[in-house]
C-alpha cells in the first residue's frame, strides 16, 4: 500500500505541477491578476517546492527493498551518465534565461513572459543543437544516476519522473509550435526531441525521421 500511496502522490504532485502552467491556465491567471501576474512565476515555483517536500520526505521515510545497484563495470556507464547530464545542464544555462525561469525577472521587468530566452527568440545554438529540450533530458538521466543503489521506492519515482518529463517536453513542444511556427517545425525537423538520433545520424552520414 505504501508504494501505491507514494506512486498516486507523485502522480498528484506531477498533474498538479503541470496543471498550474498550462496555456489555458496561464491565460486565465493573467487576465484575474492584471499586474499581478509578474508574480506568478516566482509563486508557482515556491509553491512547487513547497508542495514537493512532503511528498520527498515520505518517500525517503520508506523502508524499501533494493531493486538493482550500480556495481563493477555498470560504474563507468553511471558516470557516463552523469557526466552527460551535468553538461546538458550546463548547456542549457547558457542558452536560457535563469532569471526568467526563477520568475524573478517578470517582476523586474513587470511581464509575465514565460519564455526562457533572453529576448523572446528561438535559440538553436549550443546544447539546443544537439536536442531540443536539454534540461529535460539531463532530468532524465540524472533520475536513473544519481544513486548507486536503487531501491523499489526509486525506481518507482524514477520511472513516474521520467514519464513526467517526456510528457512535459511534448507539452512544451505545443507551447513552442504556437509561438515561433514555421520557424520552430523546421528546427524540429533538423534537431531531435530528446535523445540525438538525428545528430548521431547525420554524423554518420544518414538520414532520420525521427521526432
Amino acid at each position: 500500500m505504501e508504494y501505491l500511496l507514494l506512486a498516486s502522490l507523485w502522480i498528484f504532485w506531477c498533474s498538479l505541477h503541470s496543471g498550474l502552467i498550462a496555456p489555458s491556465v496561464r491565460g486565465f491567471m493573467e487576465q484575474k491578476l492584471g499586474r499581478l501576474d509578474r508574480y506568478y512565476r516566482l509563486t508557482y515555483n515556491v509553491f512547487a517546492l513547497a508542495t514537493l517536500l512532503p511528498v520527498y520526505f515520505y518517500f525517503r521515510s520508506i523502508e524499501s527493498i533494493v531493486g538493482f545497484t550500480w556495481q563493477g563495470g555498470w560504474h563507468l556507464l553511471q558516470a557516463i551518465l552523469l557526466v552527460v547530464a551535468l553538461i546538458l545542464l550546463a548547456g542549457g544555462a547558457k542558452s536560457y534565461d535563469l532569471p526568467t525561469f526563477l520568475g524573478i525577472r517578470q517582476i523586474k521587468d513587470g511581464t509575465s513572459s514565460t519564455a526562457l530566452s533572453t529576448n523572446d527568440e528561438l535559440d538553436t545554438a549550443g546544447a539546443l543543437g544537439v536536442v531540443r529540450h536539454p534540461w529535460y533530458l539531463a532530468g532524465i538521466l540524472l533520475l536513473w544516476s544519481y544513486r548507486l543503489e536503487y531501491t523499489l521506492a526509486a525506481i518507482i519515482t524514477s520511472g513516474i519522473f521520467s514519464g513526467y518529463l517526456i510528457i512535459g517536453a511534448l507539452l512544451e513542444e505545443r507551447k513552442l509550435l504556437v509561438q515561433f511556427g514555421r520557424k520552430y517545425r523546421r528546427y524540429q525537423q533538423q534537431v531531435s526531441m530528446l535523445f540525438p538520433f538525428k545528430r548521431i545520424a547525420r554524423a554518420l552520414g544518414r538520414d532520420t525521421k525521427r521526432p
